[in-house]
């Protein structure tokens, strides 16, 4: 009885030790993910962004510092991982310009899951993948 009861007992905190480790992670865009865009495979450009679930939506900065840029809006998809950015900056001369990029996380199951897709910034259009550091 005695060893059952024991084994009972180290079950339920492998277990609960296995889920608190799992939602300590949080929402899987919940992080700092560090990449780059770009139109070509050589015209490339870094990009970090820094993402948070506040419990209703995420929010974020792409390129955080004094030059940062607010997401305006976040869409996923969780039937299909499919993820939407939108935000709106200024170019180098101070003209705003729109970003919106869509990607797919993969690697859910990953702590350096990854999201990839296409970029679009003003006129240029390109590809970016980022993963979660």
């Amino acid at each position: 009885m005695r060893r059952s009861l024991l084994l009972w007992c180290c079950a339920v905190f492998a277990c609960g030790s296995f889920v608190s480790t799992f939602a300590q992670q949080g929402h899987p865009l919940t992080g700092t993910w560090s990449g780059d865009w770009g139109p070509t495979a050589t015209e490339r450009h870094p990009v970090t962004f820094v993402l948070n679930w506040d419990g209703k939506q995420v929010t974020g900065l792409i390129n955080p510092g004094p030059d940062s840029i607010p997401i305006a809006s976040v869409f996923v998809d969780v039937a299909t991982w499919t993820v939407r950015f939108e935000a709106d900056a200024k170019d180098a001369g101070g003209k705003p310009v729109h970003i919106s990029a869509e990607g797919r996380i993969d690697d859910l199951g990953s702590y350096h899951r990854t999201l990839a897709g296409s970029w679009r910034e003003g006129a240029a259009k390109g590809d970016f993948k980022i993963t979660r550091d």
